[in-house]
């Protein structure tokens, strides 16, 4: 009797955690074009962000920043060998239905676009292809994942060149997962009710200390001692947009800080792979920034206490989640 055909499993979660997971110890670049893309994957890129404007740009222009031309994407896929991502705006699920469609490897929904929903997020369940989100904390990156994310990545501050807030990103999600390991099941239900989190996901993180899906550091990123300051802090790999393609030397630069990721404890690697870069991207001090990219998010925002009222007060409520 003939056994009988396996069925290929398609868009289940642990088969759209695969690719992600796959991309540990890499770094992920911002392009524009096929010959940036071919730069990237000649550098050692694990895969390549396809965009009409990398962040810097879209901070320079301000303006309405859409989902890129899928023709442009699709030129990128069929340039290079690795894989390819590409952005949507926050809660835009028709522009996720369209890179799905088109072939991409990982969907980005990204707050560097303008937000399309200011209260939803898109359902990333019911899609086959992995989603990356960024998060700024546990919270954050714990609604991302019970929406459908297989990846996440610390926000950071995208377009700046200013690493600064890429790692308060990082210290903050690492500091609330060791602050959860020490909870008692108790504590576990009111932390999970107060950061508006599943209870599941979290009793996970308790018991394994990392989130429950790779995380990469992103926003900020311009050096190789940068990207190698992230992966000491505990990051499963690096993105980096603007960092690479506003330097004076994109190409040099690119290989470097894919080494500097593959060696970040080696000091002397990174001094070495530093040497004679050309001049970084100007960037921005993040204090700055009049938009912050970072601040977007479409709702699901973490419960707050509702503040006490005295009789007549109508603005108690102001800038709660109620």
């Amino acid at each position: 009797m003939a056994a009988a055909p396996r069925t290929v499993a398609e868009g289940t979660k642990r088969v759209k955690k695969g690719l992600p997971a796959m991309l540990k110890g890499g770094v992920i670049m911002d392009v524009m074009n096929k010959e940036q893309a071919k730069i990237a994957e000649e550098a050692g890129a694990c895969a390549v962000m396809a965009l009409e404007r990398i962040p810097a740009d879209i901070r320079q222009s301000k303006g309405v920043a859409r989902m890129s031309d899928p023709k442009m994407i699709k030129e990128i896929v069929n340039s290079v060998s690795i894989p390819v991502m590409a952005k949507c705006r926050i809660g835009h699920f028709a522009e996720s239905q369209i890179l799905e469609a088109i072939g991409v490897d990982c969907i980005d929904e990204s707050e560097v676009l303008t937000v399309a929903d200011e209260g939803n997020h898109v359902n990333k369940n019911n899609f086959k292809v992995p989603f990356v989100c960024g998060c700024r904390n546990l919270g954050e990156a714990l609604r991302r994942i019970a929406e459908g994310a297989s990846m996440i990545r610390t926000k950071g501050e995208a377009g700046t060149g200013d690493v600064v807030e890429a790692v308060r990103h990082i210290r903050t999600l690492h500091k609330e997962i060791r602050m959860v390991q020490m909870m008692d099941d108790d504590e576990l239900f009111t932390f999970a009710k107060d950061i508006g989190a599943p209870i599941d996901l979290l009793q996970q993180v308790k018991k394994t200390g990392k989130l429950p899906v790779v995380n990469f550091a992103a926003g900020g990123v311009a050096t190789p001692a940068d990207a190698a300051l992230c992966m000491q802090l505990g990051v499963d790999g690096v993105f980096v947009g603007s960092g690479i393609f506003k330097s004076a030397d994109p190409a040099k630069r690119a290989r470097a800080i894919v080494k500097a990721v593959t060696h970040f404890n080696d000091p002397q690697v990174i001094a070495e792979v530093s040497e004679d870069l050309g001049e970084a991207m100007t960037g921005i001090n993040c204090d700055g920034l009049v938009t912050r990219f970072a601040d977007r998010e479409g709702g699901n925002m973490p419960a707050a206490k509702k503040p006490r009222m005295e009789s007549g007060d109508t603005k108690g409520l102001a800038g709660t989640a109620f």
